[in-house]
């Protein structure tokens, strides 16, 4: 009788004794909400993309940090963002939240990316900001974005919750010039605190704004009120702010990971590297790599069932799920969801190309602590899955 396998997750964490001993060491310090781990934590991420002109903020979720800076740029009502249909609803809900308008447009199907020309096509009076997302951590076509949002007068911010460490123009995502980007270190991330995520600006203005706003609009943050050699009592509300910011405890795993990301990074590259192989001879649209001297954070390993395949997407992560293998779909695009649906009245046919890639589309396992044997256990899952429905 053969041994039953444990189930293989979808996603984990990779965390070291090294995470580890700095909570512990930020537990036994009585500091654990915003302090100065989370300083430590701003000033690494700075370092790490190598550009000192820039000013990182910790904040508790990538969609605050989409949030602070749609805020920040001054988005409210009357205004149209621009963003993909296939994205997770954070991206677009935080545009709401300010009281401004969604525009949502189609992908480009090599990439799965925004498309540079249905976002020029969707431009109107209305529009202030594009709001592109690095999908899956291959970065999205950003000279052709920059080059429109230039020529329109448009603000950008970055979606870069998958994309640390991705290139685009050999430049780490993070240093482009765009107003600002918003990185993520949710749990199945590339990098994680648990929760958590950071902005990224060269503006001082808007790092300015955003602190401020980060946490509940106060003049002075935690920090600096009970460090400082000045009345530590004293605070001015300056404006109607947000409970946005980071703990020193998700900060201590932030400082651990973040000199990990570059392994992470190459060993999720080897996973990418053993899928493309094993399967190239499966009816699978394997995802896209970065070109040549780019860099691709490999977040997801996304496939598509190829045209010709007699099995639905459903049927496969049925039979996956059967084997004792995790995966997902990302995403069941914005156009799909009651809310975006009815709101603005979409349908299917308005983004044909992100519809016909949801229907097909199964994220893959994909984290820094897969071995190669466990690429291969998937891909004999889904073998015997394809091959059970007829394909």
């Amino acid at each position: 009788m053969t041994e039953k396998l444990p189930f293989l997750p979808f996603a984990l964490p990779d965390i070291g004794e090294e995470e580890i001993a700095e909570v512990v060491d930020t537990l036994r310090s009585g500091w654990v909400t915003t302090g100065p781990k989370t300083k430590r934590f701003e000033e690494d991420f700075t370092a790490f993309l190598g550009d000192p002109s820039l000013q990182s903020l910790a904040v508790n979720s990538a969609t605050a940090g989409l949030h602070l800076a749609l805020e920040a740029l001054g988005i409210g009502p009357g205004d149209e963002v621009i963003t993909t249909t296939h994205t997770f609803t954070a991206t677009a809900e935080v545009v709401r939240y300010l009281g401004a308008d969604v525009v949502l447009v189609d992908i480009d199907p090599a990439t799965l990316c925004i498309d540079p020309a249905a976002v020029e096509a969707a431009i109107t009076p209305r529009t202030k900001a594009i709001l592109p997302v690095h999908y899956g951590g291959l970065a999205a076509d950003m000279p052709a974005l920059l080059a429109i949002a230039k020529k329109h007068g448009l603000k950008v911010v970055e979606d870069a919750a998958h994309a640390l460490p991705t290139t685009c123009g050999g430049k780490l995502i993070g240093t482009l010039d765009s107003d600002v980007t918003v990185f993520s270190f949710y749990a199945n991330k590339t990098i994680t605190t648990g929760e958590g995520g950071m902005v990224v600006t060269r503006h001082a203005e808007l790092a300015n704004r955003m602190k401020v706003m980060r946490l509940h609009g106060m003049s002075r943050d935690a920090f600096d009120r009970f460090t400082a050699k000045v009345p530590s009592w004293y605070y001015e509300i300056v404006a109607p702010g947000f409970k946005y910011n980071l703990t020193d405890i998700a900060s201590a795993l932030g400082l651990q990971q973040l000199k990990k990301a570059w392994a992470f990074q190459k060993a999720r590259q080897r996973v990418a590297e053993r899928y493309d192989e094993v399967l190239a001879g499966l009816p699978l649209m394997l995802p896209r790599h970065a070109a040549a001297g780019e860099v691709h954070s490999w977040h997801l390993y996304a496939v598509r069932l190829a045209p010709d395949a007699r099995a639905t997407r459903n049927e496969v992560i049925e039979a996956l799920f059967a084997g004792g293998i995790g995966c997902s779909v990302h995403y069941i695009p914005l156009h799909l969801q009651p809310y975006w649906r009815d709101r603005y009245g979409l349908t299917p046919q308005m983004f044909p190309r992100s519809q016909v890639t949801f229907e097909r589309l199964i994220s893959l396992p994909m984290y820094s602590r897969m071995t190669l044997a466990d690429v291969d256990r998937v891909v004999r899952a889904l073998e015997r899955a394809l091959v059970r429905a007829g394909v």
